[in-house]
């Protein structure tokens, strides 16, 4: 089996400035990301250790840790793609369909996405999911990196809200960041994960419960769906 791994970053730590800091990427990469791949490859040895010795007192304590710094390295991960220097701007195709069928505009999609990261409590992630049951585009919030999510629900965008992604550089007007961001989201990254998520099936098949087949679903996708 494979270990966790640190991904490299596909730009160089400056080249998202002046919306992030080159410090603040080199520091939230090399350390806080490396530190949950760490810890989630540790509580992965622990299990072993504790199936190969039938020593499960610790299971509750081990099965957090993993959870924790498992999604803290999947969420971390997805997020340097996410980005670009050359990001910025608004989507088009299917995933800008989606987002105004979704939220009406995609200023108020933006809106939600600010307002879902400023109001986290404590430590956490503003998300747009798709959940794939009821094919709908969603905002969620992420207590730390794994608590209060829709189970299946397949992570497109990822806005990190903890400290050590912004203090260095805005200090206490996290707002600022949640704004700058904006200039750096890559668009042909998200729209690729939305791509693969709408053919995701977690029903395998159980059409009775699915909705409409939405507009922006390509015909193809219509073996999945109950006909219209």
């Amino acid at each position: 089996m494979t270990d966790f791994a640190l991904p490299d970053l596909e730009y160089d730590v400056f080249e998202l400035e002046p919306h992030i800091s080159g410090r603040i990427v080199e520091l939230h990469h090399d350390k806080h990301h490396r530190a949950y791949v760490d810890g989630a490859n540790k509580a992965l040895k622990s299990l072993a250790e504790a199936r190969a010795t039938g020593q499960f007192d610790k299971l509750a304590a081990l099965e957090r840790a993993l959870a924790f710094n498992a999604s803290g390295h999947i969420l971390h991960s997805i997020y340097w793609r996410n980005l670009s220097p050359d990001g910025g701007g608004q989507p088009d195709g299917d995933l800008f369909d989606a987002i105004n069928e979704g939220f009406g505009t995609f200023d108020r999609f933006k809106k939600q996405m600010i307002e879902a990261a400023s109001t986290t409590m404590g430590s956490g992630w503003a998300a747009l999911v798709l959940e794939p049951v009821s094919a709908r585009l969603l905002v969620v919030q992420i207590h730390d990196h794994q608590s209060v999510t829709i189970q299946g629900a397949m992570p497109l965008m990822v806005l990190d809200a903890w400290e050590h992604a912004y203090y260095l550089q805005y200090q206490t007007a996290k707002e600022k960041y949640f704004d700058a961001i904006w200039n750096l989201w890559n668009w042909e990254d998200i729209d690729a994960r939305f791509a693969v998520a709408k053919d995701v099936d977690l029903l395998l098949g159980d059409a009775s419960t699915r909705p409409t087949k939405p507009d922006w679903l390509p015909s193809g996708d219509a073996s999945s769906l109950p006909a219209d």
